[in-house]
């Protein structure tokens, strides 16, 4: 493989995307490189006054079926894929007229664009690129000899490799190019492998394919012994990846994970109904609030446990006031992310220069149907992402006693916020807002225990004269495998359970809580967070 500087003589452009094409070409025509080129590309530059031959010239073969036959041809791939230290090959290039191609610069048909504009199943189809990728393989592989350039953004950095190599490129650029243009490729099949997946409604696919784009290099991920980075799908849902931050240094990973579980959680609250507040630590919630006012949600959700809130993550589901900026910038927050941003709220955290405050322009959408992947020995796991809901007509009564209309609407508050709390999770709700929660224990009953303590603690901080949790709901994120965790319940002062039911002891937990004149409402569905 070749080490030396190569000089680009002959380049062949066609792209989809003319950003940046005119300036380009004009830079390579002033560096007495011949330009190569197709269709609308070659239209493009002779429209700018540019000196093209079209590839129909070399090939002797005109565009056909729509374009679709126009670069898939041995003048073009010969030219791309001939080894210039190969005399066999060098002699079948003399042989058959074949000339050198020493610099490509394409990118691909739209397909991801059109899909995501919602492009009937033909149009998608018909925007799958096929010479495209072809010719990038082709220039890639042979990148001892040939420079592949498929993003417009490498357009200066190709210019200015030239420019520090006499005209040439140097082996190790072409390298990296030829490494950026195969993970295109792959990308691109991924995104069609997936998409048509999905369309013919494939729900396990003999193999799968994933992709991502750069967005950001970590400093470190969970511990600073481990090499991390951030990368984008490209899917357009509102959160963390496509937030505009506003201010504050860059993301770590812990805060891209947390930030994550703080928007996804508030989400669930629908902004039409008020606002809310979800403070995040560690992924886990440790409080949440809906209030007639933000500031008043923020202040409730704090109250829940306000130690774990120091170095945490907020998240809103309605527009960031002055008041609760305010309000917020009392302790040390490391992000807050928010639908919308008042100015007035952006001049209060500008005070706070270690504060990430971001903004989404929106709320994902929580019944929106996608997939999470998780990477264990060998594999991975993929499932559906938890967009299970149910409303006051799933619930089943099970015990004498039915919840009244506002314990229900707590039970649903508190089985939402569940949902979101890592297993096992029991959430205490009193009013619209979290006052105990348990996440993570290895037995029920010892995180119904933890988050009646911690109601018992924040009674003392704030000088309360009743523990939070009497006349509190209680959710719990699975069955109850004994009644033990519901006697504690009943003890810590909850009045009414929300939980999926289906244990072999489900009536020996139903008789715990009618003995204690607890209701107690099934789901029929639970919410494992591992």
């Amino acid at each position: 493989m070749p080490s030396q500087n190569l000089p680009i003589r002959r380049a062949l452009l066609s792209v989809s995307d003319k950003s940046g094409l005119i300036a380009l070409a004009q830079a390579l025509h002033e560096r007495d490189v011949e330009l190569l080129s197709t269709g609308g590309t070659a239209k493009a530059l002779r429209g700018a006054g540019l000196p093209v031959v079209d590839v129909s010239e070399i090939t002797n073969f005109p565009e056909m079926m729509d374009g679709r036959v126009k670069t898939l041809h041995p003048m073009v791939h010969g030219g791309l894929l001939a080894l210039r230290d190969n005399q066999e090959h060098l002699a079948a290039m003399e042989a058959h007229g074949i000339g050198a191609i020493d610099l490509l610069v394409v990118n691909l048909y739209p397909f991801e664009a059109t899909v995501a504009a919602g492009g009937d199943y033909d149009t998608c189809v018909e925007n799958i690129d096929i010479g495209g990728p072809a010719m990038i393989r082709a220039a890639a592989k042979n990148h001892g000899f040939v420079t592949t350039i498929v993003d417009v953004e490498d357009y200066d950095t190709l210019l200015g490799d030239m420019d520090q190599h006499n005209g040439a490129t140097c082996a190790k650029f072409r390298k990296k190019r030829a490494q950026i243009a195969f993970a295109r490729t792959a990308a691109y099949d991924a995104a069609v492998s997936t998409w048509m997946g999905e369309a013919i409604g494939e729900k396990t696919p003999r193999r799968r394919a994933v992709a991502g784009t750069l967005a950001q290099s970590l400093r470190y991920g969970e511990n600073p012994h481990q090499a991390a980075a951030f990368y984008l799908d490209g899917a357009a849902r509102p959160g963390v990846a496509s937030a505009k931050q506003l201010q504050g240094k860059a993301l770590s990973y812990n805060n891209i994970n947390d930030t994550d579980a703080a928007i996804e959680l508030v989400a669930e609250f629908s902004p039409e109904d008020g606002p809310a507040c979800a403070i995040i630590k560690h992924a886990n919630p440790c409080g949440v609030a809906r209030a007639e006012s933000m500031v008043e949600a923020y202040r409730r959700a704090f109250n829940c446990d306000n130690v774990s809130p120091f170095g945490g993550i907020i998240a809103l589901n309605q527009r960031l006031e002055a008041d609760t900026a305010q309000e917020i910038s009392k302790i040390f927050t490391e992000v807050v992310i928010a639908p919308e941003v008042s100015d007035e709220a952006r001049e209060i955290f500008a005070k706070k220069k270690n504060l990430r405050l971001l903004v989404t322009g929106g709320l994902p959408d929580v019944a929106e149907p996608a997939q999470t992947w998780r990477k264990v020995s060998g594999g991975w796991l993929v499932q559906d992402r938890d967009n299970g809901m149910i409303g006051v007509d799933d619930l089943k009564v099970v015990t004498r006693r039915a919840p009244s209309t506002a314990e229900l609407a707590d039970l649903l508050f508190a089985w939402k916020v569940a949902k979101h709390v890592k297993s096992n999770a029991i959430v205490y709700v009193k009013d619209g807002a979290t006052v105990g929660i348990g996440a993570g224990q290895m037995s029920r009953v010892d995180s119904t225990r933890i988050a009646a303590r911690k109601s018992q603690d924040m009674a003392e901080v704030l000088g309360l004269s009743q523990v939070p949790t009497i006349g509190s709901v209680v959710a719990s994120d699975a069955f109850f495998p004994f009644a033990d965790g519901l006697i504690t319940a009943a003890e810590a002062g909850a009045t009414a359970v929300i939980q999926p039911g289906g244990s072999m002891r489900d009536q020996e937990v139903i008789d715990a809580a009618d003995a204690a004149g607890l209701a107690m409402v099934f789901t029929g569905m639970r919410h494992f967070r591992h």
